[in-house]
């Protein structure tokens, strides 16, 4: 070999490197991986799922996990589903569906809530499990019902029944029914307001737009992408996580329905939804009521390797975050990406994917805004530099909340679904999962394909 083909091979070697990524696997800890997923088609609410029950719903998608994977039930170690709104009557509705998709009594499955990060509490908890050695093998999950949501009796009324179902005589029984008035009757719907502030989300969402001086505009814009994007991974067989569902007394389901590409003149006539009537928030741009459940088979790598598996991705580290839940409520994904990009030692450039939770546009443009202002990060993030802004290539390309759904316990493990399949189609390496949540809390994690 000459000394100048030498050089030329020495170059060839460097420029390889270069382009190929460092895993992120970690020494002495347990690699996670994500076999497959699924998800029942997400529905607008008052739909083809207004007559059942979120454990009918979290049911599909468990047996349409099995039937995606053909993973023999006894296998399972754990289920973990999250959900927002619980049903009173299975309020651990992970295992109430665990028992009606067929999985053995023996296995413990339980709910977590966390708003609209639960399914992704639910994947971490598995993850947790793996990673530590209790559990080899993990279903992780989520599901929302918007349809049927519990309506309570007021307080006083409340009290009045249990007050009369402890009277031992007429006499005090006459005595309490004398007290009931007819604004006992007035019921109490679920709060759609924050419990610490008493202010709505889809507020909080307008005041934040206005904070970061996002158009309504910009907000149509950025809604009409969503649905326009989500109708072409849909009409290309790109949403493959979709199994579907036949409602029981009705016809099968097989995709979501709130896919609906506008015009941006349609948009425009419709009157603000909370700020009125100068807000920009419309129901345009904001995400809608769902109904859907999703599902995932989470394996330690050497168990699904042993099972004759081929994985999907890896779950690589992850972040949890929160902040002030009156001025900051939905800037989770700002403060949750730089911490997670560092903790995994990446940067924004590594990134080929990103999948971020969509609640609002305003919302989601807001922290466009806010992840590239070096004024943010140094006034409000306590960092030297901003974490900068992603990639609109790179961001959503199969569609997002806005269009796609958003059944609140469930879409975590759609976002984690997406970005693993996006990465095996496209050819990418790492991609980052990013939420907002009620309560000012965020989450994000970093999702690496499994090598083909």
């Amino acid at each position: 070999m000459t000394l100048v083909s030498g050089w030329l091979l020495y170059g060839w070697i460097i420029a390889v490197q270069t382009k190929t990524k460092k895993t992120l696997a970690k020494p002495n800890i347990r690699n996670v991986v994500v076999v497959d997923g699924v998800r029942t088609p997400f529905l607008l609410s008052g739909t083809s799922y207004k007559d059942l029950m979120p454990h009918d719903l979290a049911r599909a998608a468990l047996t349409g996990l099995l039937h995606r994977t053909s993973v023999p039930k006894e296998v399972v170690d754990y289920i973990i589903f999250g959900t927002v709104i619980q049903e009173v009557k299975t309020s651990n509705v992970a295992r109430e569906a665990a028992l009606g998709a067929g999985f053995s009594d023996k296995t413990p499955a339980h709910t977590v809530t966390m708003a609209c990060i639960s399914a992704n509490q639910a994947m971490t908890t598995g993850v947790g499990l793996i990673a530590s050695g209790q559990c080899d093998v993990i279903v992780a999950g989520g599901v929302e019902l918007m349809s049927d949501v519990p309506i309570r009796h007021s307080r006083k009324m409340r009290k009045l029944m249990l007050d009369l179902n402890k009277a031992k005589s007429m006499g005090q029984r006459l005595s309490l029914i004398s007290k009931f008035r007819f604004n006992f009757l007035a019921p109490e719907l679920p709060a759609v307001s924050e419990f610490s502030t008493s202010e709505t989300m889809g507020h909080s969402a307008d005041r934040l737009a206005a904070a970061f001086a996002v158009s309504r505009l910009e907000q149509d814009e950025y809604a009409l992408r969503s649905h326009s994007l989500a109708k072409k991974a849909q009409d290309e067989g790109l949403l493959s996580d979709v199994v579907p569902f036949k409602v029981p007394g009705k016809d099968t389901v097989t995709k979501d329905n709130g896919i609906r590409p506008s015009s941006l003149e349609q948009m425009a006539k419709l009157k603000p939804a909370f700020i009125k009537p100068y807000g920009t928030v419309t129901a345009a741009n904001s995400s809608f009521l769902t109904d859907g459940a999703s599902a995932m088979l989470i394996m330690a790598e050497e168990k699904a390797l042993a099972m004759g598996y081929k994985p999907k991705a890896y779950l690589r580290d992850f972040m949890y975050v929160s902040q002030d839940p009156k001025d900051q409520l939905l800037l989770g994904p700002t403060y949750a990406t730089p911490k997670v990009l560092e903790k995994a030692g990446l940067t924004m450039n590594d990134i080929d994917a990103f999948e971020f939770h969509e609640a609002f546009s305003g919302q989601i443009l807001a922290n466009f805004k806010a992840m590239d202002s070096d004024w943010f990060a140094e006034n409000y993030m306590g960092r030297k530099t901003k974490v900068g802004l992603p990639p609109l290539e790179k961001f959503n390309n199969w569609g997002g909340s806005l269009s796609l759904g958003h059944p609140f316990g469930a879409t975590g493990c759609r976002l984690v679904m997406a970005a693993a399949n996006r990465l095996q189609k496209e050819g990418g390496q790492y991609g980052l999962v990013a939420a907002c949540a009620a309560g000012g809390q965020g989450h994000a994690m970093i999702v690496e394909a499994y090598p083909k």
